[in-house]
C-alpha cells in the first residue's frame, strides 16, 4: 500500500512516518508540508527523524504527488485538512484525517466525500482510547440518567481547541446513549453560582507543559463514584492506530468509515 503522510514534521506526522516506514506492507511515496517551509525538497527520511533517508521527497503541492498513492494520512490544520480532502475527492484517494477543531459545517465535507472516496474520520486513533468509548456506551445506557457526569481532558500547552476532539466524542456517544444531544446538554466550565442541572454533562479542559493525552469520565452518585480513564504516555499509540486505520482503508469501497470498523467494536 503507497502511502502519503500530510505535514510530516508535527508531532504526530513525524510518527506516523516513522511507524509507517517500518510497516512492510506500507510504502511511503511522499511528505506533504505547508508551503514556505524550509525543509521542502528534502528526503521525507531526514524531515521526520527516521534516521536514515527513505529516498522519498517532502513536496508542498500535494497535487504533484497523489496519483502515486493509495491512501493519504492528514494529522496537521484544519485549514490544511480542508484542501488535503478536496483534492483526495478529485483524484479519488481514500483518506485518513485525525485532526480535530472542525465546525459542524466543515465536519459536513468528511461526510460528503465518502460519498466519492473512502474517507475514515477519527478523533482519535488510540485502540485503547475506542475501547474506553464502548466501555463508555456501556455504562451510559445502564446508568446515565442517574448519574452526574462529567469530563476531565488534559493536552499539551499547544494544544489548540477545547474540549478535545477525543472528548467530544466521548460525550456524543453518552448523549446518544441517553437518546439526547450533546449541545442540548454539555456544560462548559463552571464559575460563579453555577448548580449542576441533573443530566447534563460537565466539560473541564486542562493545558499545561507536555501533556500527551489523558481523559477521565467520572459518573458520579450519592456515596460513590465510577471513573473510566485513558493516560496516553506519548502519541506513539496514536500513530500506530492511524497506520491502522489508513491499512484498512486500503481497497475498500466509497463511503464513510469510522475506528470502531478497524477495531471490529
Amino acid at each position: 500500500m503507497k502511502l502519503i503522510v500530510i505535514g510530516p514534521r508535527g508531532k504526530m506526522g513525524k510518527l506516523i512516518t516513522q511507524v509507517a516506514a517500518e510497516r512492510e506492507d506500507m510504502e511511503l511515496v511522499a511528505g506533504v508540508a505547508p508551503r514556505g517551509r524550509d525543509y521542502i525538497g528534502t528526503d521525507l527520511g531526514q524531515v521526520a527523524m527516521v534516521g536514515r533517508n527513505l529516498n522519498v521527497p517532502v513536496v508542498d503541492d500535494l497535487e504533484s504527488v497523489i496519483d502515486s498513492c493509495d491512501v493519504i494520512i492528514d494529522f496537521s490544520t484544519k485549514e490544511m485538512a480542508m484542501e488535503v480532502v478536496d483534492c483526495a475527492v478529485r483524484h479519488k484517494k481514500a483518506l485518513v484525517c485525525g485532526t480535530t477543531g472542525f465546525s459542524e459545517e466543515e465536519k459536513k465535507k468528511f461526510q460528503d466525500a465518502a460519498a466519492h472516496i473512502p474517507m475514515l474520520y477519527a478523533a482519535n486513533t488510540s485502540k485503547l482510547v475506542n475501547i474506553m468509548n464502548k466501555l463508555l456506551e456501556i455504562v451510559t445506557s445502564s446508568v446515565g440518567d442517574e448519574a452526574d457526569i462529567e469530563i476531565l481532558e488534559m493536552h499539551d500547552q499547544w494544544k489548540k481547541d477545547a474540549p478535545s476532539g477525543t472528548s467530544k466524542e466521548m460525550g456524543e456517544i453518552m448523549a446518544q446513549a441517553m437518546g439526547k444531544e450533546l449541545d442540548d446538554i454539555a456544560v462548559y466550565g463552571r464559575h460563579g453560582s453555577s448548580p449542576r442541572e441533573k443530566g447534563t454533562i460537565g466539560y473541564h479542559s486542562l493545558r499545561a507543559g507536555n501533556i500527551p493525552s489523558s481523559h477521565t469520565v467520572y459518573f458520579g452518585f450519592m456515596g460513590e463514584r465510577l471513573e473510566i480513564t485513558h493516560h496516553s504516555y506519548n502519541w506513539e499509540c496514536f500513530a500506530r492506530g492511524a497506520c491502522d486505520c489508513a491499512a484498512y482503508l486500503a481497497g475498500k469501497q466509497p463511503g464513510f468509515y469510522t475506528i470502531k470498523d478497524v477495531l471490529n467494536l
